[in-house]
């Protein structure tokens, strides 16, 4: 059910992008915010790297957008990504987090610095949460591009 649940929420972020073009997915559309469909993609794929493979699966990764010097490169870099390559990035992160975490029990646990411990069930409820968040946004975002709203 878990996986079910952010299965959905994965392509209903997906379904918002659809259809646009890059000019689109990099546009602010909600003043005076800078928040982007193309910005949440990036987020997401930041997210999913971080909460399944690197923590819960232990894979020595490197956030593909943020450092220490740009933490919310994910958000705000927007204008020069290449919009076709972060999409794509996305749907192999989230391939690739589905399988770094498959064989894991959902009563895995593990800790994350300076955070605490969480399981695998954790990450799933907290991931379900963090799409339907910003699904929510990209629901404003889109609506604001061309009048699409629904699912």
């Amino acid at each position: 059910m878990l996986e079910g649940w952010l299965a959905w929420h994965r392509q209903t972020l997906l379904t918002k992008c659809a259809g646009l073009t890059a000019a689109q997915l990099k546009r602010a559309a909600v003043e005076p915010s800078n928040l982007t469909l193309l910005g949440l993609v990036r987020h997401m794929t930041a997210v999913e790297r971080s909460w399944f493979r690197v923590r819960a699966a232990g894979r020595p990764l490197t956030d593909p957008y943020n450092d220490d010097t740009n933490v919310d490169g994910d958000f705000d870099d927007v204008a020069g990504a290449d919009a076709e390559a972060n999409y794509a990035a996305h749907l192999a992160e989230t391939e690739a987090a589905t399988a770094d975490v498959a064989g894991l029990p959902l009563d895995h646990e593990f800790t994350a610095a300076g955070r605490g411990s969480f399981s695998l069930r954790w990450v799933y409820l907290h991931m379900i949460e963090e799409y339907a968040r910003h699904n929510g946004h990209a629901d404003l975002l889109r609506e604001r591009l061309d009048g699409a709203t629904g699912a």
